[in-house]
């Protein structure tokens, strides 16, 4: 299932255009990359609003711009995901701008956080979203913890 503007989840009916505009092509994003809707959904709700409130004025003009077939049509990276990442679990490790949030085996960190302890809450909600596990790394990159989610 594809959405756009005219067809989209309810859930998302009363966020603000642009976080809605938003929220619509992470999901679209997410679901080509073999997330189930009830997983992509939330996630993607989620994402959109954190993107609105670090968004620049001329992003969000922009996301406010894209068509109907922009929100339906991927771009090259997302012809080239990697659904392989949606069985890995979801690592906390020691980032040089503070503690990064990073699927085993991807190439570089979906997230960073100044405190560990924000990238564990957001590893944990990953995780627990696809299934799989949250490892939390210490400093020297040694394991502190493995909290382990089943669908």
């Amino acid at each position: 299932m594809t959405w756009d503007t005219n067809d989209y989840p309810s859930s998302l009916k009363n966020l603000e255009t642009p976080i809605r505009k938003k929220a619509i092509d992470i999901a679209n994003a997410m679901i080509d990359e073999g997330y189930k809707e009830g997983q992509a959904i939330p996630i993607a709700t989620e994402q959109a609003k954190e993107w609105y409130e670090n968004a620049s004025d001329n992003e969000i003009q922009q996301t406010k711009q894209m068509s109907d077939e922009d929100l339906r049509s991927r771009d090259e990276d997302a012809q080239n995901s990697r659904p392989e990442l949606l069985e890995k679990g979801e690592h906390v490790i020691p980032h040089e701008n503070g503690w990064a949030v990073k699927v085993q085996d991807a190439k570089q960190a979906s997230y960073v956080f100044d405190n560990k302890h924000e990238a564990i809450d957001r590893a944990k909600e990953i995780a627990a979203n696809k299934g799989t596990a949250a490892i939390i790394h210490k400093k020297d990159g040694s394991i502190q913890e493995k909290v382990t989610f089943s669908e």
